[in-house]
């Protein structure tokens, strides 16, 4: 017992560390001798854990980048009322969070799915099944709003869902070399103002 908490301890501490280190300087760039020097690792023990680097990072997006996006984009709307305030909310306070981070360099799930796009199939996989839970949790939340009263009910939730994570993505892109407060102040504001647009009251 004490033996599988201590292998789950390192094995935790390995993936924390690797996330870090893949996201400041991208998969590719990132060597298995970075990741053993930054974590004072043998390769031996590094290959007791993981078949190769490939496994190792699948390993982090299966278990940290999952819950990293869930925790912050998809649980906060999940079977929520009202959903285009918590969708605006749940979008502020990760851009909040950005905007606070001293090594920002931007959505660490788009910048993945940047640098393997055409390179690995499998890999790419793991990353937009991440992608296509935020999408489906969105397109549900406003449904749901739409059946209770909130979204006007003719509005497309899929159209909806799109632009919601492609404006995301594309302001987290901006944050990184910007103003960050201001470009998260003045994103919001227009997301607001275009959910005021679809929303019932718009039509009442």
């Amino acid at each position: 017992m004490e033996k599988n908490l201590k292998r789950m301890a390192t094995m935790q501490r390995m993936q924390s560390t690797g996330l870090e280190l893949f996201y400041q300087q991208g998969y590719y760039n990132t060597s298995i001798d970075d990741i053993l020097k930054k974590l004072s690792l043998s390769k031996g023990a590094f290959y007791y854990h993981f078949q190769s680097k490939e496994d190792f990072f699948i390993s982090i997006v299966q278990n940290l980048l999952f819950q990293k996006v869930y925790s912050m984009l998809v649980e906060p709307i999940e079977g929520q009322e009202d959903p285009l305030n918590v969708i605006s909310k749940s979008i502020e306070d990760a851009l909040e969070t950005a905007e606070h981070n001293n090594m920002d360099f931007g959505f660490v799930l788009s910048n993945f799915i940047t640098e393997f796009n055409g390179k690995n199939p499998e890999i790419m996989k793991y990353l937009t099944d991440i992608m296509k839970v935020w999408e489906v949790n969105l397109i549900t939340t406003l449904q749901k709003g739409k059946t209770d009263g909130y979204v006007d009910r003719h509005v497309d939730s899929e159209a909806v869902a799109t632009y919601v994570i492609s404006s995301y993505i594309g302001v987290r892109t901006l944050m990184v070399e910007g103003n960050s407060k201001m470009l998260r102040y003045k994103y919001v504001q227009q997301l607001k103002n275009y959910f005021k647009l679809i929303s019932q009251k718009a039509v009442a």
